[in-house]
């Protein structure tokens, strides 16, 4: 995806190439075998009073509602302005750049996620600040959170989750070699506040997505 999203779908749309209103991807449903209530098998489909198909236990009538998981980044900033990246050790987008993150847990805020996961990706101790954007991704049932935030201590240590720990200036962010069109947008965003002089950079095919 290389343009802005439709107005109708706000711009966190502009990260899934895949249409609204499909109801739970496949990939998630067969992830969820039976009713949490009663323990009978889940079925998938048209349900009564629900506007697209669900997981419904026959047995109760329970409803398994899916929601998508939060994931929450941050683009760290170093005291000179270069943007902090690594270099994915795990798939999805091994050796490629992205932003550290990673899933919200239960126990915690926002903020504290955020602070967590770039302090166990890079080393880093960071503040997180505005938030850049948020993202949709349908094809993961995901909605990624970036914060812009400014880094205040630690020190790099990459580790089986980061091959290597770049700083880049905004006008060397190695763009071909970006694993997710949410890092993408993320530093599309991130690059109109702090650059908006820098040419706008395209998607290109052949990235993992």
């Amino acid at each position: 995806m290389t343009g802005e999203a439709p107005a109708d779908r706000g711009p966190d749309a502009r990260s899934t190439d895949i249409p609204s209103g499909r109801g739970v991807p496949r990939w998630l449903g067969a992830m969820l075998k039976f009713c949490a209530r009663c323990g009978v098998e889940l079925q998938f489909g048209a349900v009564a009073g629900e506007d697209r198909e669900r997981l419904v236990c026959p047995g109760c009538g329970f409803i398994a509602y899916v929601n998508p998981r939060l994931v929450v980044t941050t683009l760290p900033v170093t005291d000179d302005g270069r943007l902090i990246l690594l270099r994915r050790g795990i798939e999805p987008g091994r050796g490629w750049w992205a932003q550290p993150g990673g899933f919200l847990e239960v126990d915690e805020t926002v903020a504290e996620a955020a602070v967590r996961e770039t302090r166990e990706e890079t080393g880093l101790l960071v503040e997180p600040g505005e938030i850049v954007g948020l993202y949709s991704r349908l094809e993961a049932a995901v909605v990624v959170i970036a914060f812009e935030a400014r880094v205040v201590g630690g020190t790099f240590r990459p580790n089986p989750e980061a091959l290597e720990i770049g700083a880049f200036p905004p006008e060397a962010i190695p763009w071909s070699g970006i694993a997710f069109k949410t890092t993408y947008w993320a530093i599309r965003d991130w690059l109109r506040r702090v650059r908006p002089d820098l040419p706008a950079q395209r998607w290109r095919e052949g990235q993992p997505g």
